[in-house]
């Protein structure tokens, strides 16, 4: 195997793992699914109570038979104002509607626009709901609360925003949002009180609704993950997609944990208490947007008094940080694959860089630039064995010219050639296979960080996570491609060297399309491997040299 060979092995051990990384994400969590979802819970997009208080399920046990879904209905909208979020809730149901992230501005050409994580308009329906079931008297999300004011805003540190209910006979329910200063995080109340004579029996559920992504959500060249997602102690992190939605309900009992819908950069989650067993359940209702969700325990409040179900519910940005701070392992939305292991001790440093250079651009570069530091020796080891193989060069012409077509005894004589010279052709492959998975890790963490969406670099790349809008970047990446594989000696297969030589350009052309970021990755790992090899080629051929004379 020849230098160019490496090359071309490579990038397609890139792609593969690119592929292999895909395969992951589609098959790799069936086989666990397949297991779990043992007690489906009936298609519509609620769970339903009971039958009666004689026969409440067991944790884990399937509930009953749903009314049908009626689609969303709408009443008085209430519009709520923090810090980080603008919300607007409706009265039916009490849910939460629209959620724009005041942090995250929809485009870097409209900055005074906020990103709308959740919405209940058009094709895109992404809203969290919650409400009560039971044999009694109970709001689903499709009671109808009333509110004491159109518009809160927050002043101090909480705002609490009370929606109220009253049954026909007695029971009666406040709903109450809590949102909290420098919070994503919202806290949801249900106090029942129990007007009447007779003991109510209740639960609470919490979900959300999602449609499929729309076209404006997705890449063609970048794969991001959209769904459903749940955590437990035993099976951690799984995904729960759409399409296995469609297949089966969930249906699992689960203490702790909790469930999200995520998308690129982005998430909405229940939060339960650690302590709190629910039912988690996913319904495809027909015609309706998906559903992910989880019931609590009953709860039974007697005559005269009161009771209170409470869950928290994040909405925002995968913040490592804050996520980290609400439950365990929400940070594991931020999917790095099989490579987290890797990636976060990548992240830890490139946000570190950050808050000591205060550009993630450079960060990118000063990134790069350690862990080429840290595969020096192994780099020197590649690039001296190509130096050599190109000092070896004019002797595998000879051969060529001599041996023609034969290609049998053209590669004895290489082989010997190699032996008498003391050349391993392999020398080079090894310490590139060990850098692949490090490498493959960072793509991961620049294309996973919501801290490089819409961030600025230098000149005309104002938001790293998007393509370069001029092409510049992929154009210099082309040419670092063509100017490294000048520093390599051409093979001696004519048809091997014009696959090689189509690669910068092909190569211009996956990477035209990826975001800014990864292309600052690639362009600066590329010129330093450029220096470096440069640095060792000149310096072997230089002592060649001077062995001659």
């Amino acid at each position: 195997m020849d230098n160019q060979k490496i090359i071309l092995f490579f990038a397609l051990s890139f792609v593969l793992l690119l592929i292999w990384q895909a395969w992951q994400e589609d098959y790799a969590t069936d086989s666990a699914e397949s297991t779990a979802l043992t007690t489906p819970v009936p298609a519509a997009d609620i769970p339903a109570a009971p039958a009666a208080q004689a026969t409440v399920p067991e944790a884990g046990a399937p509930v009953s038979v749903p009314p049908a879904p009626r689609g969303f209905q709408s009443a008085q909208r209430i519009r709520v104002v923090t810090d980080l979020l603008e919300v607007e809730l409706d009265t039916t149901g009490g849910d939460l509607r629209e959620v724009a992230l005041l942090g995250y501005p929809v485009s870097t050409e409209k900055r005074d626009e906020p990103f709308r994580l959740m919405r209940d308009e058009g094709t895109r329906v992404f809203i969290a709901q919650s409400g009560l079931i039971s044999q009694q008297p109970a709001p689903d999300h499709y009671a109808v609360y009333t509110a004491e004011a159109a518009e809160y805003r927050l002043q101090g540190d909480e705002l609490r925003v009370p929606l109220r209910w009253t049954g026909a006979d007695g029971i009666s329910v406040t709903k109450t949002y809590v949102f909290h200063r420098d919070s994503y995080q919202i806290g949801i109340e249900h106090r029942v009180e129990n007007s009447t004579a007779a003991p109510w029996t209740g639960y609470q559920y919490r979900q959300f609704q999602r449609s499929l992504p729309g076209e404006d959500e997705t890449s063609f060249f970048i794969y991001t993950y959209t769904g459903g997602v749940i955590y437990s102690q035993e099976e951690k992190y799984e995904k729960i997609k759409f399409d296995d939605m469609d297949k089966r309900d969930l249906g699992r009992s689960i203490t702790g944990g909790w469930a999200a819908m995520i998308q690129h950069y982005f998430l909405g989650a229940w939060l339960p208490e650690a302590q709190e067993t629910n039912q988690f359940y996913s319904k495809a209702p027909k015609g309706q947007p998906y559903v992910l969700g989880l019931l609590s325990q009953p709860m039974t409040v007697a005559p005269g008094e009161t009771g209170e179900f409470s869950s928290r519910l994040y909405v925002g940005p995968k913040d490592q940080a804050r996520m980290e701070k609400a439950a365990e392992g929400l940070r594991l939305t931020v999917d790095y694959g099989v490579l987290t292991i890797l990636a976060q001790p990548l992240f830890w440093l490139l946000k570190y860089i950050h808050g000591v250079v205060g550009n993630w651009g450079w960060s990118i570069i000063l990134l790069t630039l350690m862990v080429k530091l840290v595969f020096y020796k192994l780099s020197e080891t590649s690039y001296r064995s190509m130096a050599n193989m190109r000092v070896l060069q004019p002797k595998l012409m000879q051969l060529r010219e001599r041996y023609g077509d034969d290609r049998q005894r053209m590669s004895q004589a290489m082989m010997d050639l190699y032996k008498k010279e003391k050349i391993n052709p392999l020398g080079g492959c090894l310490p590139m296979l060990v850098q692949i998975p490090v490498f493959i890790a960072l793509y991961w963490v620049l294309l996973e960080s919501v801290e490089l969406r819409q961030a600025p670099f230098v000149l005309w790349i104002h938001d790293l996570s998007t393509k370069d809008p001029y092409y510049i970047l992929p154009l210099l990446m082309g040419i670092t491609m063509f100017i490294q594989q000048k520093l390599n000696p051409p093979p001696p297969d004519p048809i091997q060297a014009k696959v090689l030589m189509a690669l910068p350009f092909i190569f211009t052309l996956f990477f035209a399309f990826f975001p800014a970021g990864l292309v600052v990755y690639w362009v600066a790992n590329s010129v330093l491997s450029i220096l470096q090899q440069w640095y060792i080629t000149h310096r072997i051929e230089k002592a060649g040299k001077a062995a001659k004379a």
